[in-house]
């Protein structure tokens, strides 16, 4: 029977049906959880039901040394680099570890680290109520990861705050990046099977139906470069331009700042803040006649929509800020 490397569009319809099979297992097993547990325990353990279930689709499939679904959908075999033998068990569990364990521990550590700096930052408000950290007291990567960044300085935390922002914003262009890669040279399909050397061989039909579209993913490959390079230029572009505007702000916060207390030394008079209890910075104005900072009193309308001193329902659209304002 003649054997010929599988092009590239049986190679993506095995992945996606692969991935289909793959969203319904999760998605029985997240209906058991949820049925026996409650609400609650799946959304905590949500993510880890998803790995098991991946881990245990690709076991019973692939390490066990059988095709998977997909694969036996469009009668596909993995091949080793020499495109001679099946993989090793090694190699195989390597694959497999690739695919589901390192993509789960790497998402889950970009995420506490970056939770653990913002809190030692002082910046917790943004990261307090964020659901997708799931056990953060209970896990051995929270532990290992607050032990480390307890024995970090203030500056080497800000780096490596900025270095897990890039890391996060890099991921997803590497894996479209690898995807393009993909539709021009039509192997590797996964990172993870770039990364361990497994190719697929089709098996009993001539190559013309694969030779015929081959065209077509290299040009959508070309197309995907310059879209992913289009999408980084966009980003480094609008990076930039908030870094200017933070700088800017700041400058303006401090010169501000500085005017309106060499006002009050001149003037004698000094105004506070009811909310903050120190002076009123960016004095801000609601429909009812009071003045607070605007940081403070659009904080408070975050919970409620009146007035912190006579309790008037006001929306925070009516809110006045008061440029180049003097008590």
């Amino acid at each position: 029977m003649a054997a010929a490397l599988a092009g590239p569009a049986r190679v993506v319809r095995s992945g996606q049906k692969d991935g289909l099979y793959r969203s319904g297992l999760r998605s029985g097993a997240g209906a058991a959880l949820h049925g026996l547990a409650g609400a609650k325990k799946w959304l905590e353990w949500r993510k880890e039901i998803e790995l098991l279930s991946d881990v245990a689709y690709f076991v019973l499939t692939t390490l066990a040394g059988y095709q998977t679904l997909g694969e036996e959908y469009v009668n596909i075999v993995q091949v080793d680099s020499t495109k001679k033998r099946v993989p090793s068990f090694l190699r195989r569990a390597i694959l497999i570890s690739l695919h589901t364990v390192v993509p789960y521990c790497l998402e889950k550590g970009l995420l506490h680290l970056e939770h653990e700096l913002q809190t030692e930052a002082g910046d917790s408000r943004t990261s307090q109520s964020n659901p997708a950290l799931g056990l953060s007291s209970r896990t051995l990567i929270r532990n290992w990861i607050q032990k480390q960044v307890g024995e970090l300085t203030a500056q080497q935390k800000k780096t490596v705050l900025q270095i897990v922002y890039v890391l996060k914003q890099c991921v997803p262009l590497l894996h479209r990046l690898h995807l393009a890669v993909f539709y021009i040279s039509g192997t590797f399909y996964h990172l993870s099977k770039r990364i361990t050397g497994i190719r697929y061989l089709h098996f009993g039909v001539p190559q013309g139906e694969d030779q015929s579209v081959r065209s077509s993913y290299k040009l959508l490959g070309i197309i995907s470069l310059f879209h992913l390079l289009l999408t980084i230029g966009v980003q480094m572009y609008s990076f930039k331009q908030k870094q200017r505007a933070r700088q800017e702000w700041k400058l303006h916060r401090n010169l501000a700042h500085q005017k309106n207390m060499t006002q009050e030394k001149t003037t004698g008079r000094y105004s506070r803040c009811t909310l903050c209890l120190e002076e009123r910075r960016h004095p801000t104005a609601t429909p009812c006649g009071h003045l607070f900072c605007w940081e403070c009193i659009t904080e408070w309308c975050n919970t409620r929509t009146e007035c912190p001193l006579c309790r008037e329902k006001f929306h925070p659209q009516k809110l006045i800020y008061l440029r180049h304002y003097q008590l």
